[in-house]
């Protein structure tokens, strides 16, 4: 068989007529049926078991050549430097409240992505749009550790910036991460389903992958490290709970969420629980109930003194303030992140959590969206990169605005033959087509770079 099969792969080769996938396109998976070779100049590469995808490299790749790079192979095109972010208040408004951990810091540029950037979106890039794709490469941010075989990847970055600070930083470099691999992940959708299952020991490995983290932040403990803690898990034990994987889940999720902020309540962390965004959390139905929720799990877990507040609209587009609601947040008062903040902070504060936030704008550039409901999540059309990340918040509630979402990464596939699509990826308003979640999509980072606002 294998025999017959080398001949006819040479054969299909020698032919003018070959089929070869696009650029970005899919190739290969444990369901694709399709073609595994891709157009020259990239190769078919595996992203996971569900995923392999056609990226720039030495040409295309036969099925039994498909490249597999480990996660946890040092970037390329690492630059290692930091962004400082900007602390001076407007004029006429409220500066920083004391103890916020993005004053007087300059913020890791996240090498993974900037690795991404120039190896998947600058090769086909060129003038003026690869210069504005350089300097997004410089814009701190997070880095997701969305499985445990990334975890090494975050030591490699605190060695860096405890280089970077004792050779003299000014200010001192602070590193960003995000903790998301809980188990039963996704409970609502399909998109990002993750590697662990409560049935096959979910919560055991969960524990073994916080103690990790706990292990690398423990040996840099001269580093100062931000944390953003497991986005769409808690807010779905608020609204999804007629969703039987995630009441299924939910006492899993509050158990390791826990878990997760009492080890790595340490004097180098701060900590800010996702919290969902406006239009999520901030109906009058939900808002109680959401302050109740993260205020009793603040309180259980001994109100840990690194748990400085929480982080909303993560990887969403909802403005920071809009003048005017928009039409698809159908009447919600909490139309922007703003009202949403100002209004869950007195709650949570009644409720024994004193919390302070901080919000993603790295997505939010255009407002109002092309959403044609405020629910669609999924790779949404017409959206550009945001502000840059700034202390500069004119909002004492507010920390900071950052970048927690990579542009360019998927949300999601728009393949309905796929094994995690989820049907908002496939919607009107749903930039398609779309390839698995976490890979390169590259024309949706080209759609974030024209239409960032500000421009680069």
């Amino acid at each position: 068989m294998f025999c017959k099969t080398s001949v006819f792969v040479a054969t299909l080769l020698a032919s003018k007529t070959f089929a070869q996938q696009p650029a970005y396109a899919q190739c290969g998976g444990s369901t694709w049926k399709g073609l595994t070779t891709c157009v020259s100049g990239f190769t078919c590469t595996y992203s996971n078991d569900y995923y392999s995808q056609c990226i720039p490299g030495l040409g295309s790749a036969s099925p039994s050549s498909t490249a597999r790079p480990t996660t946890t192979t040092k970037p390329t095109s690492v630059g290692g430097g930091s962004t400082t972010v900007s602390s001076a208040p407007p004029s006429g408004t409220t500066a920083p409240v004391a103890g916020n951990p993005f004053s007087g810091v300059a913020l890791y540029a996240n090498p993974y992505y900037a690795s991404e950037i120039s190896s998947l979106a600058m090769p086909s890039l060129s003038g003026p749009m690869a210069t504005k794709a350089a300097a997004v490469a410089k814009v701190p941010t997070f880095v997701w550790l969305d499985t445990a075989s990334k975890v090494p990847l975050m030591g490699e970055f605190l060695a860096n910036i405890r280089a970077l600070n004792k050779g003299g930083a000014s200010p001192p470099v602070t590193g960003t991460f995000v903790v998301y691999d809980l188990p039963d992940r996704d409970c609502a959708a399909l998109a990002s389903n993750g590697e662990y299952s409560i049935a096959n020991n979910g919560i055991k490995n969960y524990y073994a992958y916080i103690d990790s983290i706990k292990s690398l932040l423990v040996t840099y403990s001269d580093v100062k490290v931000i944390l953003v803690i497991e986005p769409d898990s808690l807010a779905n034990m608020v609204t999804n709970m007629n969703v039987a994987k995630c009441s299924g889940a939910a006492a899993a999720y509050k158990q390791c969420t826990q878990y997760a902020i009492e080890q790595l309540n340490l004097p180098n962390v701060s900590m800010y629980l996702d919290a969902g965004h406006g239009g999520w959390l901030g109906w009058a139905a939900n808002i109680g109930p959401a302050a109740t929720l993260y205020a009793d799990l603040y309180k259980a877990a001994g109100k840990p003194a690194s748990v400085r507040g929480l982080a909303t609209n993560v990887a969403n587009y909802n403005a920071w303030s809009i003048a005017t609601c928009p039409s698809y947040t159908q009447g919600d008062a909490n139309c922007d992140e703003k009202r949403y903040v100002n209004a869950i902070a007195p709650l949570l504060a009644a409720a024994g959590f004193p919390a302070r936030f901080i919000t993603d704008v790295s997505r939010n550039g255009v407002q109002p969206t092309a959403q044609l409901a405020w629910g669609d999540w999924c790779n949404l059309k017409g959206t550009g990169f945001g502000v840059r990340p700034s202390t500069n918040t004119g909002d004492a509630l507010l920390d900071a605005f950052v970048w927690i979402k990579p542009g360019g990464e998927c949300d999601g596939t728009s393949d309905t033959s796929a094994v995690r699509y989820d049907a908002h990826c496939g919607l009107a308003d749903s930039l398609k087509p779309a390839p698995e979640a976490g890979t390169w999509f590259q024309a949706y980072f080209e759609q974030l770079l024209t239409n960032a606002n500000p421009p680069f």
